[in-house]
């Protein structure tokens, strides 16, 4: 079977549709389109014109990649800390959770994924996510699996 979609081409690499192979070779497809980099990107849409709008939110993010990763950061040792983090657990989760892949969706929010790269932090096979906003507002912090 052939799946032919369109890529979408980008200053950091070109996007095509997701997909999976399973073990009994049947693909999936999924309904976003990957960009393999440090860190993954994935615009959360199945349409090419959209996932093309999508890129202006993953510029601002490039802007200012090493605030936006701190302020993750911080947003995840504020909501699974115990008390007001010091500073010292700030830095620490900083250098310990390492961003992983960006979201961009539809609507302008943006979700970081990020390792627990010292295997300290969470249990082993989950991370924790933070979802901004248009604005660069945390609205959410999950840990996923």
């Amino acid at each position: 079977m052939s799946h032919d979609f369109p890529a979408v081409r980008s200053g950091w690499g070109v996007f095509g549709r997701a997909s999976t192979t399973l073990t009994d070779s049947e693909v999936l497809i999924h309904d976003w389109y990957v960009a393999d980099g440090d860190p993954e990107l994935l615009l959360r849409t199945a349409d090419a014109t959209e996932a093309k709008g999508l890129l202006p939110h993953l510029a601002a993010f490039f802007a200012e990649r090493a605030a936006w990763h701190r302020r993750a950061t911080d947003a995840v040792v504020t909501r699974f800390g115990d008390g007001i983090p010091t500073p010292a657990e700030l830095a620490d989760a900083e250098t310990d959770l390492v961003l992983t892949t960006v979201e961009a969706h539809p609507g302008g929010d943006l979700v970081l994924h990020l390792d627990d790269s010292c295997r300290t932090h969470f249990l082993h096979g989950h991370w924790p996510a933070v979802r901004f906003g248009e604005d660069g507002s945390v609205k959410d912090v999950t840990v996923e699996a």
